[in-house]
Parts: structure tokens; sequence; C-alpha cells
């Protein structure tokens, strides 16, 4: 049987969509049919999103997609200056990127999921944990977890959005790992904001659990996740900009999330104008009715997203997601786009 050394050999590498140019096979996508030339549209509506210099650029993530190799694609998107504010899934951002920021890596697992090289009960004595096809060391998760402990200690005992304390989590990676390549840290530096609405499902829970029954053992306050404040905050991002457009990978609660802003902004100030584009990557299947799968017109019903430049790709997000960063990079209109820093909207977190 493979020791455990042996399972965490050959690490993740992220894909670099600037090392490739897209845009001759999205040239040919837009003769074809289905889902290519629903993604050459979807990348000529992004081209005209990052082109709108008055349009604030919004990313939401679900899913896996850090430990699945995309976070180069998603640095392009902050250092290109392509997105102004991002609202993800914890895992994305805390066990993914955070976990990664600390010098942690994640594992091509030897075999498939369907042939496993060993099967899971073995992997959890070996302390190993498993996302489809790739490895996680659940020791080094575990420092991630008390890292985040660490970082909700030296916070005041109130309750603040997620926007603050992934600020917080910026600011620790700026101070004790500069070198490496993480989104947690690039946001925090380029003020760009991230929300994580469900924020301690993922190991911020962890440290969240630990810091406040610490706390509570002692007699002391603790500090806490407020998700009103996280809707206000990313509302009040929509009220500073009237156009917006929106580049969703997966569904969920980010997408959801991400949507409801103009209902928010329109209930505090009767004039806030429907996402003026939308794209979404998905694999959700429309008939089952549920959030993942809604389609962009749909929300349209709800005053969301105007149906003028949206578009659906069904497709999973790995595959799509650096052909569309690519694309986009390497036609340039980003050049002309305004740093927004929509973090400085609100109060700094100090490193």
């Amino acid at each position: 049987m493979p020791t455990k050394s042996e399972l965490l050999a050959n690490p993740v590498v992220h894909v670099d969509p600037k090392a490739f140019d897209a845009r001759p096979i999205m040239e040919a996508f837009g003769k074809t049919a289905f889902q290519a030339r629903n993604l050459a549209t979807a990348a000529d509506i992004f081209h005209q999103m990052t082109a709108d210099r008055d349009c604030a650029v919004i990313l939401t993530l679900a899913g896996s997609l850090v430990s699945a190799g995309m976070k180069e694609a998603i640095l392009c998107l902050l250092e290109a200056n392509m997105v102004d504010a991002i609202v993800s899934t914890g895992a994305n951002i805390v066990d993914q990127d955070f976990f990664e920021g600390l010098g942690y890596r994640h594992y091509i697992a030897p075999g498939s999921p369907e042939a496993p090289v060993v099967d899971d009960p073995t992997l959890r004595d070996l302390m190993i944990d498993r996302i489809y096809d790739t490895y996680i060391d659940e020791e080094q998760l575990r420092d991630c977890d008390d890292v985040m402990k660490r970082i909700f200690d030296d916070f005041e005992p109130i309750a603040c959005s997620s926007r603050e304390f992934v600020d917080a989590m910026g600011a620790y990676l700026a101070k004790h790992h500069p070198d490496t390549r993480s989104i947690v840290r690039t946001a925090y530096e380029r003020r760009v904001p991230i929300f994580i609405p469900a924020f301690s499902d993922c190991s911020a829970g962890f440290g969240v659990v630990m810091h406040q029954y610490e706390r509570q053992k002692t007699g002391k306050p603790f500090a806490a996740i407020d998700s009103g404040a996280d809707f206000r905050e990313l509302t009040e991002i929509k009220l500073a900009n009237r156009e917006t457009g929106l580049l969703m990978m997966g569904g969920g609660v980010p997408k959801n999330f991400a949507q409801d802003i103009v209902v928010a902004a329109e209930l505090l100030t009767d004039d806030a104008p429907m996402h003026k584009y939308a794209i979404q990557f998905t694999v959700a299947d429309v008939r089952d009715g549920a959030l993942s799968s809604s389609t962009l017109r749909e929300a349209c019903s709800w005053g969301k997203v105007d149906v003028v430049h949206e578009q659906m790709v069904y497709g999973e997000v790995t595959t799509l997601l650096p052909l569309l960063v690519s694309d986009a990079w390497h036609r340039n209109a980003w050049k002309a786009r305004p740093q927004r820093k929509l973090a400085d909207l609100f109060a700094k977190v100090s490193g």
C-alpha cells in the first residue's frame, strides 16, 4: 500500500491563462454551435463588460475551484483589474486559497475516483482528505484552522462582516507569507473586497467555533459573523456603482447573493438598475427548479439581471474559465479600466 508521502507526491499545478492565447479558438467557437458558441458569446459579453469603464464587475465562485487548479485564472482577473468584488463559498477562499497562501498544496490523487489506489477509510486513517480526484493533507488543514482561530482572537468582540475577516486574512498573509501566490492576499493588496455569505461553512467555521468556545469557557466576549452586514456592504457597492456585471462560476449562495443586491438597492433608493451584464458557467439542470440552475432570464423576472447582455454556458468551470480569462487578457480591454478599490468603501483592517 502507498505511504502518505507517496500519495501526496504530485501537486496540482494551476493553469496560467496568460501562457496561451485563446482568442483563435473563441473565434472558431463562435462559428460552431451548442456550448462552444455559447462560450464564445460569453467571451464577447465579458469583453464588453471589461471595456465598459462605468461597469463594476462582481465575480462569484462556487464549488472547489482553487483545489482544481483555477487559482492562476482567478489571480489573472484580479491582477489585470478585471474584477472589482468577489462573492465566494468559504471552501475556495479559506480551505483552498488561504490554505495554499500558508505554503501548502493540493495534490493529484493517483488512479481515479472510479478506480482508486486506496479507499476512503484508508485515506481517513492516513489523515488525507479527498475532493473528487484531489487530496489535501488533513494535518496541514488543521494548521489552517488554528491560524484562522488566531486571526479571530485578534478581533474586537463584535459582529463583523465576512469581508472584514477575509481582509484580516489577507493582511496576515501579506505580513507572514508575502511570497506565496494567493487570491486572498492579492485582493487585500488591491483592495478588492471578498464576501463569503456562508462563512462558517468551511475551515473558517472551525476557527470560529474554537475562538468562541474558548472565550465562552473563560467568560469573555467573542467575535462573530454578521451576515446582514455582508448583504448591506455588497448592496452599498451596488449603490456606489449603478452599472454592474456578474461573472458567475457555478451557482449556489454566491450567485443568489450577488443577484439580490439589485433588489436590496432598489428598496433603499427606488432607482437601482438591474445588472447590465451577466454570465454563468454551470452544469446544473434547469429542470430541478433549484437556484444554481435558474437561468439569467428567470432572474430578469425578479428585476435582478437585464437580458440584453446575458449568457448561460452549460459546462464545467475548470474547462471553461481558463479559456474565457485567456481570451479577455489577450484582448487587453482591461488595460483601460479604472481600479475601483471597493474595499476602501468600508473600514480597513490594519496589517
